[in-house]
Parts: structure tokens; C-alpha cells; sequence
């Protein structure tokens, strides 16, 4: 199958949190693809990031697709929350404490894109029976939980394994690669098979020049698809 679309999702979680709103539509103006929400519960992860309420009063600020990561121990109970919010994606994990299967069907009947995140540590074989359900998979090249950590290139592997899987059984599936992604590693992720690249630092961060780091990172990413 022919490479698909590169996508930039800049990670609210690197935004200011005093200009928010400024910061949403500097991404958008940018050229970011959507908006990645990183929701953390102080559980499943040891960090508390945002919860439905701050979704919901950003979502009249942009026409982005908003995409968001539950990084939660219990993500049925805030699925429809986050729906209710204007998610246009929601992403479960396959560590998480609930149902797998039973929290991919909430998010379809809510009328929500599912997606399903695998930790660094595991296997891609976890996912298998979850692929044909999803529309994608989100494979964290950090330790989930704080930003700015270095990019795991192992994963790599797991990258590769699971863009074959998908290709050998033509599914239609994104992959999104999440974790100290830049210019500098978003081509191997893009020639792995990761289209949808998370960026948090890197598109906000530098000399706050949003719409250069966000065209570094896809020219960058491009270059992995050539």
C-alpha cells in the first residue's frame, strides 16, 4: 500500500497554559493537521494534565480535529465526556484497567474515530486483536506521563511490525507515533510507517516560530517517504 497522508498533531500539553486559545490557533495557522490532547489521571500515569471541561472551551477556537489520549487506569468513564467535548478521535490504552474491546465500542457508538496506544514496553502482538476495530494506533516512543523526553528509537521495530500487519491485511488504519518526535528523527518515523506524528517541544518550543517547526517536522517526515 502506498504511504498515507503525513499529519502534524501538536501536543496541547507543550502549549501555554496562560494563552491557550492563542496557542490554538497559532498551531492551526501553522499548518498543524489536528490538535493532540494529552489527558492524564494521576493514575495510569504520575502527572494530572486537563480534563473535558478545557476541551470543551476550546473547541469553538479551531476547525482542527481535536485527538484525544486517554492516558487513564479507567478511560469508560470519561469516554463520553470527552466525546460530549468535541473529541473528534479518542484513544484508549491497551495498559488501561478497563475493557478493551468494551471501550473501543463505546467511542464507534458515540460516533467517535477509536484509537488504541501501546506503551514503549509493549508488544504490538497486544493489539492484534483490537486492529480491525480501530481507525488508529498510537505507539508511544516515550514513557507516557511528561513531555520533553528523549525519543525511544527501538520502537522503531514495533513501527515496522505494525505497518506490515496492516498492510498484509488491508486495514485502514493511521498510525501515530508519539514521544520526542522533530526534525530530526520524523523521517525514520515516516519511513517506518508512522503518518500521524505527535510534537510537543518541537512545535512549540524553539524560537516560537510555530509554522517553521511544524514545516521542519513534515519536511523532515516527507523525506522518510521518498
Amino acid at each position: 500500500m502506498s504511504p498515507r497522508k503525513i499529519m502534524i498533531a501538536p501536543s496541547l500539553l507543550s502549549a501555554r497554559f496562560t494563552h491557550l486559545e492563542e496557542d490554538v490557533v497559532r498551531v492551526e495557522k501553522g499548518g498543524a493537521d489536528m490538535l493532540h490532547l494529552d489527558i492524564m489521571d494521576g493514575h495510569f500515569v504520575p502527572n494530572i494534565s486537563f480534563g473535558p471541561a478545557v476541551v470543551k472551551q476550546l473547541r469553538p477556537c479551531t476547525t482542527m480535529p481535536f485527538d484525544a489520549h486517554l492516558m487513564i487506569s479507567h478511560p469508560i468513564d470519561y469516554i463520553e465526556k470527552f466525546a460530549d467535548a468535541g473529541s473528534d478521535w479518542i484513544t484508549v490504552h491497551a495498559e488501561c484497567d478497563d475493557d478493551i474491546a468494551k471501550s473501543i465500542s463505546m467511542i464507534k457508538e458515540l460516533g467517535i474515530k477509536p484509537g488504541l496506544s501501546l506503551n514503549p514496553g509493549t508488544p504490538f502482538t497486544e493489539a492484534i486483536q483490537h486492529m480491525e476495530d480501530i481507525d488508529m494506533l498510537l505507539l508511544m516512543t516515550v514513557n507516557p506521563g511528561f513531555s520533553g523526553q528523549k525519543f525511544m528509537t527501538e520502537v522503531m521495530d514495533k513501527l515496522s511490525e505494525a505497518k506490515k500487519h496492516i498492510d498484509a491485511n488491508s486495514l485502514d488504519i493511521d498510525i501515530q507515533v508519539d514521544g520526542g518526535i522533530g526534525p530530526a528523527n520524523a523521517n525514520i518515523v515516516a519511513q517506518n510507517g508512522g503518518n500521524i506524528l505527535v510534537a510537543g517541544n518541537a512545535a512549540f518550543g524553539g524560537d516560537g516560530n510555530i509554522t517553521a517547526n511544524i514545516a521542519a517536522i513534515r519536511e523532515s517526515a516527507l523525506k522518510g517517504i521518498q
